[in-house]
Protein backbone atom coordinates (compact mmCIF):
# COMPACT_ATOMS: atom_id res chain seq x y z
CA UNK A 1 0.00 0.00 0.00
CA UNK A 2 1.02 3.54 -1.17
CA UNK A 3 2.61 5.09 2.82
CA UNK A 4 3.78 8.41 0.97
CA UNK A 5 1.17 10.66 2.84
CA UNK A 6 1.24 11.78 6.17
CA UNK A 7 -1.13 13.54 8.64
CA UNK A 8 -1.03 15.36 11.55
CA UNK A 9 -4.14 15.55 14.01
CA UNK A 10 -4.12 19.13 16.31
CA UNK A 11 -6.46 18.85 19.31
CA UNK A 12 -7.79 21.85 20.55
CA UNK A 13 -8.97 20.36 23.86
CA UNK A 14 -8.75 23.09 26.34
CA UNK A 15 -7.77 20.16 28.53
CA UNK A 16 -3.79 19.35 28.49
CA UNK A 17 -2.42 16.02 28.56
CA UNK A 18 -2.84 13.69 30.34
CA UNK A 19 -6.62 14.63 30.90
CA UNK A 20 -9.02 12.45 28.95
CA UNK A 21 -10.45 14.53 26.22
CA UNK A 22 -13.77 13.80 23.57
CA UNK A 23 -11.60 15.92 20.67
CA UNK A 24 -8.71 13.77 20.94
CA UNK A 25 -10.43 10.80 20.91
CA UNK A 26 -12.36 11.75 17.74
CA UNK A 27 -9.29 13.02 16.12
CA UNK A 28 -7.06 9.24 16.76
CA UNK A 29 -10.32 7.82 15.27
CA UNK A 30 -9.98 9.82 11.73
CA UNK A 31 -5.90 9.06 12.15
CA UNK A 32 -6.70 5.37 12.22
CA UNK A 33 -9.25 5.50 9.40
CA UNK A 34 -6.61 7.25 7.74
CA UNK A 35 -3.90 4.52 8.87
CA UNK A 36 -6.36 2.02 6.83
CA UNK A 37 -5.14 4.13 3.89
CA UNK A 38 -1.83 3.85 4.43
CA UNK A 39 -0.90 7.05 5.48
CA UNK A 40 0.94 7.38 8.47
CA UNK A 41 -0.41 10.46 11.37
CA UNK A 42 0.55 11.92 15.34
CA UNK A 43 -1.27 14.52 17.16
CA UNK A 44 -0.45 17.55 19.16
CA UNK A 45 -2.99 18.79 21.57
CA UNK A 46 -1.99 22.26 21.44
CA UNK A 47 -2.87 23.02 25.61
CA UNK A 48 0.58 21.23 25.97
CA UNK A 49 2.01 23.50 24.23
CA UNK A 50 3.33 27.65 25.22
CA UNK A 51 0.94 29.12 22.26
CA UNK A 52 1.20 32.53 21.96
CA UNK A 53 -1.47 34.78 20.93
CA UNK A 54 -0.40 36.71 17.40
CA UNK A 55 -0.07 36.80 13.68
CA UNK A 56 3.52 35.79 13.50
CA UNK A 57 5.53 32.44 12.53
CA UNK A 58 7.33 33.71 16.01
CA UNK A 59 6.17 36.00 18.37
CA UNK A 60 9.41 34.82 20.68
CA UNK A 61 9.95 35.04 24.38
CA UNK A 62 9.62 31.07 24.71
CA UNK A 63 6.37 30.72 21.71
CA UNK A 64 6.41 27.17 20.86
CA UNK A 65 4.24 27.43 18.01
CA UNK A 66 6.85 27.28 15.65
CA UNK A 67 7.63 23.51 16.33
CA UNK A 68 3.62 22.79 15.52
CA UNK A 69 3.96 24.97 12.61
CA UNK A 70 6.84 22.69 11.54
CA UNK A 71 5.24 19.61 11.93
CA UNK A 72 2.17 21.38 9.71
CA UNK A 73 4.38 22.03 6.98
CA UNK A 74 5.66 18.21 6.87
CA UNK A 75 1.86 16.58 6.33
CA UNK A 76 -0.10 16.53 3.55
CA UNK A 77 -3.52 16.42 5.92
CA UNK A 78 -4.22 18.77 8.67
CA UNK A 79 -7.26 16.96 11.11
CA UNK A 80 -8.53 20.28 13.03
CA UNK A 81 -10.26 18.88 16.14
CA UNK A 82 -11.89 21.25 18.53
CA UNK A 83 -14.82 20.88 21.33
CA UNK A 84 -17.67 22.85 21.42
CA UNK A 85 -17.93 26.07 23.77
CA UNK A 86 -20.91 28.35 23.92
CA UNK A 87 -22.03 27.24 20.20
CA UNK A 88 -18.08 28.08 18.97
CA UNK A 89 -14.94 26.23 18.60
CA UNK A 90 -12.70 26.40 21.73
CA UNK A 91 -10.36 29.79 21.70
CA UNK A 92 -7.31 27.42 21.15
CA UNK A 93 -9.23 26.49 18.02
CA UNK A 94 -9.36 29.86 16.90
CA UNK A 95 -5.73 30.52 18.36
CA UNK A 96 -4.05 27.84 15.74
CA UNK A 97 -6.23 29.76 13.16
CA UNK A 98 -4.70 33.24 14.34
CA UNK A 99 -1.42 31.41 13.96
CA UNK A 100 -1.67 29.88 10.54
CA UNK A 101 -2.82 33.52 9.05
CA UNK A 102 1.23 34.25 8.56
CA UNK A 103 1.00 31.54 6.34
CA UNK A 104 -1.03 33.75 3.91
CA UNK A 105 2.22 35.50 3.29
CA UNK A 106 4.23 32.90 3.26
CA UNK A 107 5.38 31.10 -0.24
CA UNK A 108 7.03 27.94 -1.88
CA UNK A 109 9.63 28.36 -4.42
CA UNK A 110 7.44 28.69 -7.29
CA UNK A 111 5.49 31.51 -5.45
CA UNK A 112 2.48 29.48 -4.73
CA UNK A 113 0.70 30.31 -0.84
CA UNK A 114 2.52 27.29 1.78
CA UNK A 115 -0.32 26.40 2.55
CA UNK A 116 -1.28 24.87 -1.40
CA UNK A 117 -1.52 21.84 -1.99
CA UNK A 118 -2.11 20.26 1.51
CA UNK A 119 -5.57 19.13 2.96
CA UNK A 120 -7.47 20.39 5.86
CA UNK A 121 -10.45 18.57 7.66
CA UNK A 122 -12.28 19.23 10.91
CA UNK A 123 -13.67 17.28 13.43
CA UNK A 124 -16.01 18.68 16.05
CA UNK A 125 -17.53 17.48 19.79
CA UNK A 126 -19.98 18.50 22.49
CA UNK A 127 -23.29 18.50 24.42
CA UNK A 128 -24.32 21.20 22.54
CA UNK A 129 -25.49 22.72 19.46
CA UNK A 130 -22.92 24.33 17.71
CA UNK A 131 -21.14 22.18 15.27
CA UNK A 132 -22.49 23.11 11.68
CA UNK A 133 -21.64 27.01 12.63
CA UNK A 134 -17.93 25.62 13.97
CA UNK A 135 -17.21 24.02 10.95
CA UNK A 136 -18.34 26.63 8.77
CA UNK A 137 -15.97 28.86 10.42
CA UNK A 138 -13.36 26.43 10.27
CA UNK A 139 -12.96 25.29 6.84
CA UNK A 140 -13.69 29.35 5.96
CA UNK A 141 -10.61 29.99 7.63
CA UNK A 142 -8.33 26.79 6.67
CA UNK A 143 -9.49 27.53 2.87
CA UNK A 144 -8.54 31.36 3.40
CA UNK A 145 -5.24 30.08 4.78
CA UNK A 146 -4.86 27.82 1.26
CA UNK A 147 -5.42 24.17 2.80
CA UNK A 148 -8.16 22.53 0.47
CA UNK A 149 -11.71 20.57 2.38
CA UNK A 150 -12.52 17.19 0.63
CA UNK A 151 -16.37 16.64 -0.15
CA UNK A 152 -17.38 15.65 3.37
CA UNK A 153 -14.42 16.55 4.76
CA UNK A 154 -15.80 16.86 8.49
CA UNK A 155 -17.30 14.67 11.01
CA UNK A 156 -19.43 15.69 14.35
CA UNK A 157 -21.35 14.36 17.11
CA UNK A 158 -23.72 17.13 19.25
CA UNK A 159 -25.26 15.62 22.11
CA UNK A 160 -28.62 16.34 23.38
CA UNK A 161 -28.57 19.84 24.76
CA UNK A 162 -27.67 20.44 28.61
CA UNK A 163 -27.05 16.48 28.61
CA UNK A 164 -23.77 16.21 30.34
CA UNK A 165 -22.58 13.10 28.66
CA UNK A 166 -19.63 13.94 26.31
CA UNK A 167 -18.51 11.78 23.17
CA UNK A 168 -15.45 10.33 25.28
CA UNK A 169 -17.80 8.82 27.62
CA UNK A 170 -19.86 6.87 24.92
CA UNK A 171 -19.92 3.00 25.16
CA UNK A 172 -19.31 2.69 21.06
CA UNK A 173 -18.79 5.16 18.56
CA UNK A 174 -22.15 5.96 17.09
CA UNK A 175 -22.72 4.34 13.58
CA UNK A 176 -23.34 7.88 11.57
CA UNK A 177 -19.80 9.86 13.44
CA UNK A 178 -18.31 6.32 11.82
CA UNK A 179 -19.38 6.81 8.47
CA UNK A 180 -18.64 10.57 8.33
CA UNK A 181 -14.99 9.47 9.48
CA UNK A 182 -14.73 7.17 6.83
CA UNK A 183 -16.29 9.10 4.35
CA UNK A 184 -13.95 11.98 5.34
CA UNK A 185 -10.64 10.00 5.39
CA UNK A 186 -11.57 8.42 2.47
CA UNK A 187 -12.21 11.96 0.56
CA UNK A 188 -8.93 13.70 2.30
CA UNK A 189 -6.53 10.80 0.89
CA UNK A 190 -8.11 10.85 -2.51
CA UNK A 191 -7.40 14.63 -2.53
CA UNK A 192 -4.35 14.57 -0.65
CA UNK A 193 -2.63 11.94 -3.85
CA UNK A 194 -4.27 14.09 -5.90
CA UNK A 195 -2.74 17.25 -5.42
CA UNK A 196 0.82 15.47 -4.33
CA UNK A 197 1.16 14.46 -8.07
CA UNK A 198 -0.95 17.42 -9.50
CA UNK A 199 0.05 20.72 -7.61
CA UNK A 200 -1.60 23.38 -8.18
CA UNK A 201 -0.28 26.15 -10.47
CA UNK A 202 1.61 28.80 -9.73
CA UNK A 203 0.30 32.40 -10.10
CA UNK A 204 2.07 34.90 -12.43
Amino acid sequence: MDTDLKALALVCSLKASPAESSSDLIARQILDELAGHGVTGETVRVADYDVRPGVDDDMGDGDQWPAILEKIRAVDILVLSTPTWLGNPSSIAQRVLERLDAQLSATDDEGRPAMFGKVAVVSVVGNEDGAHKIVADMFQGLNDIGFTIPAQGCTYWNNEAMNPVDYKDLDETPSAVASTITTLSSNAVHLARFLKGAQYPAVG
